[in-house]
């Protein structure tokens, strides 16, 4: 297989450049396990020079722009992405592993992001304030300057669409470090913004390994606002480097997301999202719903759907577009395997999907798992597995399903499934979650409804127009004119 790389080089200035150190880290393809070709290896000197560039841009062209110019070219950046929807679904399923469809629907969400924030880029509006006479008291809003972006190897081109360009619509200059695990979308998104007229210095992209140039972005003195979706762990740390420095941060961590069916469910309905949440990207989903709740009356036969279901699941290379495809890495099929393992040994295994015939011998691949009668403190039901692993845990009442649900140290999404319209207004309340689902689980990904949690899954909202109020800082003005 043959595959057409971005630029081994990292954006910087509006120039394409070599590191200061002149690594480089490999491209692997998780369906087969190859090397593709190799990225720039970036160094906290490139981070320097990026956040200088960055900040120059905010001086010079990029700072000057209006508002609605500003929207008017991330428009055109929408477009020419979706011109290359094809090339960007194929980098993405060989770089990531995702099925080319699924590949293909980050593409459109990254144009999706583009056109909505383009559209709201000259409609984030200040506010008039009563106050004493004589005082004329108004609110601005402005973007902090240089934004620091450190993204997930999961979902490259639908975070940067809700980190990066939201941070762009409200005129920040932002520097962009993509996992180095999948970085060959971020490099060609920067490509095809470049050759769309995002003026130097916007936008800089340094690859390089996450301890190394994700560490000297955070810990960086002159940045002015971090943006980070990963792990809990690697979170914590990026919060506490850029706390001296007393840097703002919005985190969208981990989760353990329950989807709560109750006796009333329209099983029907609920069955397509109940198997779709928790395999999607190989259940490489933050939000992902790897906890199925099931009220006594409708367990045994959800379970049945489950199984049946589970039994007929393929996984396989990208590029196959089969149900799912595989991990990101050989480390992180030893890490879920590890947890499949212990539910083997516990028996809690109910069924496994397969994996289908031909699959290259060098892919990462797991088949999807379902876990049955999971006691609610198991360590499968308490901890993210980031595989394509599912718990079933049966429950009797409303108020055993909300303890349940949010008996984890997660809080990020919920989806509760009842035709009682009372209940779901209490357990939308109830739930401690940043985003809850009433008969559907995620919205189809809607890029207008703010998305955060609470808890150890972070804090601070993308996507909406809270991104952009997120992206930006307040400034207060009180005119005294007698």
């Amino acid at each position: 297989m043959s595959i057409s790389l971005p630029a081994k080089a990292l954006l910087i200035g509006g120039r394409w450049v070599s590191s200061s150190g002149g690594d480089v880290l490999p491209v692997e393809d998780p369906s087969t396990g190859a090397v593709l070709g190799e990225l720039v290896s970036g160094t906290a000197e490139d981070v320097d020079t990026a956040v200088a560039a960055a900040r120059t841009a905010l001086d010079s062209e990029w700072g000057g722009l209006a508002a609605a110019d500003r929207g008017r070219l991330l428009g055109r950046i929408g477009q020419a992405v979706l011109k290359q929807t094809d090339r960007l679904a194929e980098l993405e399923a060989h770089d990531v592993g995702k099925p080319l469809r699924q590949a293909r629907a980050d593409v459109l969400a990254l144009a999706r992001y583009l056109e909505f924030y383009g559209g709201a880029a000259d409609k984030i509006h200040g506010e008039t304030i009563p106050f004493q006479p004589g005082y004329t008291v108004y609110t601005l809003r402005e973007p902090h300057g240089v934004t620091g972006h450190v993204i997930p190897w999961n979902y490259p081109m639908q975070i940067i669409g809700r980190s990066v360009v939201a941070a762009l619509v409200m005129g920040n200059a932002a520097v962009l470090k993509p996992a180095e695990q999948a970085s060959m979308t971020a490099l060609a998104f920067a490509r095809i913004a470049m050759e769309a007229g995002l003026p130097a210095g916007a936008l800089n992209v340094v690859t390089g390994r996450g301890d190394v140039v994700g560490a000297a972005l955070a810990g960086h003195p002159d940045v002015n606002h971090l943006s980070f979706t990963g792990s809990t762990r690697v979170g914590s740390t990026i919060q506490q480097a850029a706390a001296a420095n007393a840097v703002p941060v919005t985190l969208e961590l981990g989760g353990k997301s329950p989807q709560i069916v109750f006796d009333d469910a329209d099983i029907e309905k609920a069955l397509p999202f109940l198997i779709s949440a928790g395999i999607q990207n190989a259940g490489q989903t933050c939000s992902a719903g790897s906890r199925i709740l099931v009220q006594r009356g409708a367990y045994q036969a959800v379970v049945a759907r489950l199984v049946e279901r589970y039994r007929g699941l393929r996984v396989g290379p990208a590029m196959s577009d089969l149900d799912l495809g595989p991990v990101i890495s050989a480390r992180q099929k030893a890490m879920v395997s590890d947890y499949l393992d212990l539910g083997r040994a516990d028996g809690l295994i109910a069924a496994e999907g397969e994996l289908t015939a031909g699959a290259p011998e060098g892919g990462h691949y797991v088949r999807p798992t379902l876990f049955v009668d999971v006691p609610p403190d198991h360590r499968l039901a308490q901890e993210e597995i980031f595989g394509p692993a599912v718990v079933v845990t049966p429950f009797e009442t409303e108020d055993e399903a909300v303890a349940i649900a949010n008996g984890t140290d997660y809080g990020l999404v919920a989806g509760v499934w009842t035709a009682d319209g009372a209940r779901q207004m209490r357990m939308a309340r109830r739930l401690r979650a940043g985003q809850v689902f009433l008969n559907n689980y995620g919205a189809a990904g809607g890029v207008e409804l703010p998305f955060g949690g609470v808890g150890r899954s972070g804090h601070g909202r993308e996507k909406g127009f809270e991104a952009l109020y997120g992206f930006s800082t307040l400034k207060t003005v009180a005119a005294c004119h007698g």
